[in-house]
C-alpha cells in the first residue's frame, strides 16, 4: 500500500523515550519531526519568566494570546528565540502539566499542531496525538516503560545537564505525579488509542526500539 502523505503519531508518558524514537525515525525516513510537548513547555517557560501562576487559567490564556511558538529546522522558537535547552530544565518539568491541562491552551495548540501536519510527511509525538490531534494518522505508536526506568532516564538527563539539587527519588515521585495528572485530566487525557502499536522500551536499546517501529511502518506501506 503506497502512502503519499505519511502521518505518524507517537504517544506515551514522560520518560518513555517517545521523543528520542520519533526524532530518529524522522531522520531515517526524511520526515518532519514535531515535538508537541515542547510547545507546552515553551508556553510554560514564558509563564514562569513572566511570574504568572501556572494554575491561573485566565492569566495563562491571556499570555498565550500574545505568544508565538514556531518550529524551524526541528528547533522550537518562543517569540522568535530558540529555546530547546531552556524548556528542558527541571522547573519546567514541575509545572508543564498545570499548563497542559488548561482546555483553552490545548485547543490552541491542537489547531497549530494540525496545521503543521497538513503539508508535509510528519511524525508527531505527545500525549494525545493518536487520540485527539491526528486520529487519522497512518500509524500510531504508544511508547511505554516502567516508571522506575523512566525516572532513571530523566535523572541521568538532568544530572548530565548540571541541574542542581536533583535526586532520583524526587524525579520518581515527580513522574508518578505527572502520570496521574496526565491520565486523569478532563481534557485530552493520556491513554492508548485502540489502533496503536504498543512499544515497551524498558529493556530495549534505542536502536532496537527504532527497528521494531520501522519494521511495522515498512510492513504497512
Amino acid at each position: 500500500m503506497a502512502i503519499n502523505h505519511l502521518i505518524i503519531a507517537v504517544d506515551g508518558p514522560a520518560g518513555s523515550g517517545k521523543s528520542t524514537l520519533a526524532r530518529k525515525i524522522a531522520d531515517i525516513l526524511g520526515m518532519e519531526y514535531i515535538d508537541t510537548g515542547a510547545m507546552y513547555r515553551a508556553l510554560t517557560l514564558k509563564v514562569i519568566e513572566e511570574g504568572i501562576d501556572p494554575t491561573d487559567e485566565d492569566d495563562v490564556l491571556g499570555l498565550l494570546e500574545e505568544t508565538t511558538i514556531t518550529y524551524e529546522n526541528n528547533y522550537i522558537y518562543l517569540d522568535g528565540l530558540e529555546v530547546d535547552k531552556k524548556i528542558r530544565e527541571n522547573i519546567i518539568n514541575k509545572h508543564v502539566s498545570d499548563i497542559a491541562k488548561i482546555e483553552g491552551v490545548r485547543i490552541k495548540m491542537v489547531e497549530l499542531q494540525r496545521e503543521l501536519a497538513r503539508s508535509d510527511n510528519v511524525i508527531m509525538d505527545g500525549r494525545d496525538i493518536g487520540t485527539v490531534v491526528l486520529p487519522d494518522a497512518n500509524f500510531k505508536f504508544f511508547i511505554v516503560a516502567s516508571v522506575e526506568e523512566r525516572a532513571r532516564r530523566r535523572y541521568r538527563e538532568l544530572v548530565d545537564r548540571g541541574e542542581p539539587d536533583i535526586t532520583y527519588q524526587g524525579i520518581l515521585q515527580g513522574i508518578k505525579d505527572r502520570d496521574r495528572l496526565d491520565s486523569t485530566r478532563q481534557v485530552a487525557p493520556l491513554y492508548k488509542s485502540p489502533d496503536a502499536y504498543e512499544i515497551d522500551t524498558t529493556s530495549k536499546t534505542v536502536d532496537e526500539s527504532v527497528t521494531e517501529i520501522l519494521n511495522i511502518i515498512r510492513g504497512g506501506k
